[in-house]
């Protein structure tokens, strides 16, 4: 009887001491942690910033990805800065990426380079969601040119993760119709300062830069935000592919202000994040 008992009283301190092993192996709480700058290539400009939350879980934490706009040849993730503190404070339990790409400064970085570069972004956090403790649950966030990459990985690759939703603030969704239609003179040569070539020269380079050729049933749910005196790009670019989403299915929302130019700030940028916060929370899951 006594050595069933010391056997017993054995097994007992055994588990008890895994149970007490496990705790102090798995905290019961992640601190948040910032990350400037981390290389996602061996350029200088393919880096990004890393804004992870606290309590944060590999199964459970969603990523936004912010890409910053310029015309595809200026910028900085630094001008998403303030969208970054947006989403912090309205999604903390969002994880949020802000990233700088190569810009169309020289022959050897002309479009697509840009585009390449969210791509391989994408890549590298979706390598590293495990370390990061965060899922492969992204949506892409881009402003002017920004929102235009966004469109473009969002409808033209399912690889390395198709994103589960898309922002845009007055992004180009169509390269040709906006050189040959252009809101002012300035646009064809601001294009074709970027890509290289005209439409005529090489309608493929064009087509393939598109979002609204890209759009299928499967497209991510998207909300689209413009302003109706933008001088850069058409609010028909937004409407047109809000119409080509809703032909296909797809979930999507055009939110248009008609006295706003290319950017808001104001009462009118609160109910841009409003929206964008109901329209991600009701999306997203």
């Amino acid at each position: 009887m006594n050595r069933n008992k010391l056997v017993a009283s054995a097994l007992i301190c055994l588990l008890l001491f895994s149970c007490q092993k496990n705790i102090i192996e798995t905290p019961a709480s992640v601190t948040a942690k910032t990350m400037l700058d981390v290389s996602y290539g061996t350029d200088p400009y393919q880096v990004m910033d890393i804004y992870l939350p606290s309590n944060r879980s590999a199964t459970t934490t969603k990523v936004i990805v912010m890409i910053h706009g310029g015309g595809w040849n200026a910028g900085d993730k630094a001008d998403m800065t303030p969208y970054v503190d947006s989403f912090n404070n309205r999604l903390p339990d969002y994880a949020v990426i802000n990233i700088n790409y190569r810009l169309a400064l020289t022959s050897t970085t002309l479009f697509p380079t840009q585009e390449m570069d969210v791509k391989a972004a994408m890549q590298f956090i979706v390598d590293h969601t495990s370390g990061y403790l965060v899922t492969q649950k992204i949506v892409l966030v881009g402003a002017s040119a920004g929102g235009h990459l966004a469109l473009l990985q969002g409808n033209k690759y399912s690889t390395p993760v198709r994103p589960k939703a898309i922002v845009s603030f007055f992004g180009p969704t169509d390269m040709t119709d906006m050189y040959n239609n252009p809101t002012n003179v300035l646009v064809p040569p601001a294009l074709v300062q970027v890509i290289g070539k005209t439409p005529t020269q090489d309608p493929l380079i064009y087509s393939n830069s598109s979002p609204v050729n890209f759009v299928t049933s499967s497209s991510p749910p998207t909300i689209l935000l413009h302003g109706g005196v933008d001088p850069l790009v058409k609010a028909s670019q937004s409407v047109t592919m809000k119409n080509l989403l809703q032909a296909a299915g797809v979930t999507n929302q055009y939110v248009f202000y008609p006295t706003e130019g290319h950017g808001w700030v104001g009462a009118n940028l609160v109910d841009s994040f409003d929206k964008i916060q109901a329209f991600i929370l009701a999306n997203v899951n």
